[in-house]
């Protein structure tokens, strides 16, 4: 067997996604299946070692896995040539000065997004690795999910007919630890923390609409921060100066409007955390984080406004859920192993940091409609 060896920096990952979906999902689940197979007689083996600040985090998260090498010392591993990849999964408003940190010392870089709270920054990022001559990703792990296959197999095979209208919905009711414990980092609602609904969703909505729906032309949007005071971990009440909620129509530049709300101030009433409706002239769909369903122009039924009386449709009942025809691993896993198939042996991979400043752009350009209350076009980025 010819195993290829990748030591990766993973900086950040004693966070709840660093952790979970990064280490224990993606880079340890892809150790236990024996690495990333190339073919019958190669594979890739990722060899990790984690970096952070608490030396007890790190070998807690070690022991948990079976895992060995942890750090304190960013500086002396980013010298080690046994780790060419650099790995940010830190808090917004820390990653641009650790990943130009890591450019500078020649690794190849993968990074969670944003990648950076400014446009400028996150364009800094990638030229300095352009000229750098380093590899680098950026995380977009929605394209992978299984209900958002399913619904760009639809699109691809344009069974929906002509795109009419797209709606998003995301979120989830986050609680404020008053009366219950608060779900979320507290981080999530300082600004001053790189906190922000906002800028944090448009990223992932910038990629879903690219690759899903077309290119985005103009944007309005408006954000709200609901809930003024939660209680952070550490039991003390503390005044939010993040948004908590966002809504937005992008315009595409075929003119289709893209409607998406993020909140973290909303309860469930519908199929999934994240739901988008897509309706053709032949036909609709609605995707979930795991399923698709769809309802074609002959499965469709007729309704007739009348309010004195009950609905005699039920409206769920026509719809038809898309097979899952497929095996679908993590999301984040399957990126890791395209971007360890790209390290390796430069296969293709246009998940770049470029793709990441393009969504840090689209944030900004919300927060500048919500500031001057009108549309903003979205320009093609100079690079």
């Amino acid at each position: 067997m010819n195993i290829h060896t990748v030591g990766i920096i993973m900086n950040g990952v004693t966070g709840r996604m660093g952790a979970n979906q990064h280490l224990a999902r993606s880079i340890v689940a892809i150790r236990k299946q024996g690495g990333v197979r190339l073919g019958p007689d190669e594979t890739i083996m990722p060899e990790p070692i984690l970096v952070g600040r608490n030396e007890n985090k790190l070998k807690k998260l070690c022991d948990e896995h079976g895992l060995k090498a942890y750090t304190t010392d960013l500086d002396g591993v980013l010298s080690d040539s046994r780790y060419p990849v650099y790995f940010d999964a830190l808090t917004t408003n820390q990653r641009v000065p650790h990943v130009q940190k890591a450019i500078a010392a020649g690794k190849h870089i993968y990074a969670e997004k944003p990648t950076a709270d400014k446009l400028a920054d996150a364009l800094a990022l990638h030229r300095a690795a352009e000229a750098a001559g380093v590899k680098h990703g950026v995380v977009q792990d929605k394209l992978w999910l299984p209900g958002l296959m399913q619904l760009k197999y639809l699109l691809d095979h344009r069974c929906l007919g002509r795109i009419l209208s797209v709606r998003g919905e995301f979120g989830y009711w986050v609680f404020d630890g008053f009366r219950q414990p608060c779900q979320r980092p507290s981080w999530n609602y300082r600004a001053a923390e790189g906190g922000s609904i906002l800028i944090d969703m448009f990223c992932h909505w910038r990629y879903v609409i690219d690759n899903l729906f077309g290119p985005i032309a103009r944007l309005t949007a408006l954000g709200a921060t609901h809930i003024p005071r939660r209680v952070d971990e550490n039991g003390r009440p503390y005044d939010c100066t993040a948004d908590d909620a966002a809504y937005a129509i992008f315009q595409l530049q075929d003119d289709t409007p893209v409607q998406f709300n993020s909140s973290w101030c909303v309860r469930v009433r519908r199929d999934d955390l994240l739901t988008i409706q897509v309706d053709g002239t032949e036909g609709s769909a609605v995707a979930g984080l795991r399923h698709c369903w769809v309802q074609l122009d002959s499965y469709t039924p007729r309704p007739v406004w009348n309010p004195d009386i009950e609905q005699p449709i039920d409206f769920f009942e026509h719809w038809q859920q898309v097979p899952a025809n497929q095996t679908y691993d993590n999301a984040f896993k399957v990126q890791w192993e395209l971007f360890l198939r790209h390290i390796v042996k430069d296969e293709p991979f246009r998940w770049t940091l470029l793709e990441g400043a393009k969504g840090v752009q689209l944030a900004e350009l919300g927060l500048k409609s919500w500031r001057t209350r009108t549309w903003v076009n979205v320009p093609e980025l100079d690079v």
